[in-house]
């Protein structure tokens, strides 16, 4: 399936190369966003902008033997909306579970499985709503796991496994890598080399940035490896990096109020 979502690479590329220039209504980055841990929601408003450095986080035990996770953000304590870090020891597993709204992750360390396969990391995988599986790790691995959060109309199943993906040529000397596109939603890969600097942009349905390796820049700070960003509908920065950075992005798919 990843064959035909790469046919359409050069469309997406364009759309990350061509972001809208407005960049009013800044936002501040100047701190990174705490809290308790204990509670039900987290971090569920969306007209604020989140940066979280995940490798400060301490881990918390998940319902299942063997799985921890690191909550970045949260619509309930077991269900809704969730974006988290989540780390198998190894030999953890779950038993066969729906996704009746789906699930994302991008595979960060070690090797993940399930019955349909074996995913090292810098695998991208898409379960769509409807779909079950029945997750292990014989090794352990990490990941970024986001639950519930498709377009129910959004019903590809997609493993990419970008260590074998050809990245293609972006803006200036960015290099880009898409792996997912439906209706505003566009998920990819980008590679910056050393000394990029990217032209200021606005997030129209706002943008999501995982740093992979690296340390991700703009004018509000630097985001080391490990680095989760949220930055709303309409927000805008100037990025840039001064080391060799990859980093996993998210635009078009949060919503213009909350």
């Amino acid at each position: 399936m990843w064959v035909a979502i790469v046919a359409k690479t050069r469309a997406v590329v364009k759309f990350f190369c061509s972001s809208l220039q407005s960049y009013s209504n800044k936002v501040n980055y100047s701190t990174i966003t705490t809290f308790n841990t204990e509670s039900t929601m987290v971090n569920m408003d969306f007209t604020k902008p989140l940066v979280i450095n995940t490798r400060e986080q301490n881990w918390q035990q998940s319902p299942a033997s063997g799985v921890w996770r690191k909550p970045l953000e949260r619509e309930a304590k077991e269900s809704g909306h969730t974006t988290s870090i989540v780390k198998y020891a190894a030999g953890a597993a779950f038993s066969t579970h729906n996704h009746p709204y789906g699930e994302e992750i991008l595979v960060l360390e070690g090797v993940f499985s399930d019955e349909q396969g074996h995913y090292p990391a810098g695998t991208y995988i898409r379960n769509p709503p409807g779909s079950s599986h029945a997750p292990f790790s014989e090794n352990g691995c990490v990941l970024l796991v986001k639950l519930n959060q498709f377009h129910p109309q959004d019903l590809t199943s997609i493993r990419v496994n970008t260590n074998d993906t050809p990245w293609l040529h972006g803006q200036g000397n960015l290099m880009v890598m898409p792996l997912h596109q439906h209706t505003h939603e566009h998920v990819a890969l980008v590679k910056w080399p050393a000394n990029e600097v990217f032209k200021p942009h606005q997030h129209f349905g706002g943008e999501e940035i995982f740093v992979i390796s690296g340390t991700f820049e703009d004018e509000k700070g630097t985001y080391p490896t490990g680095t989760w960003m949220r930055s709303p509908h309409l927000s805008a920065h100037h990025p840039r990096v001064s080391e060799p950075t990859i980093i996993w992005v998210k635009t078009g798919h949060l919503p213009p109020n909350h």
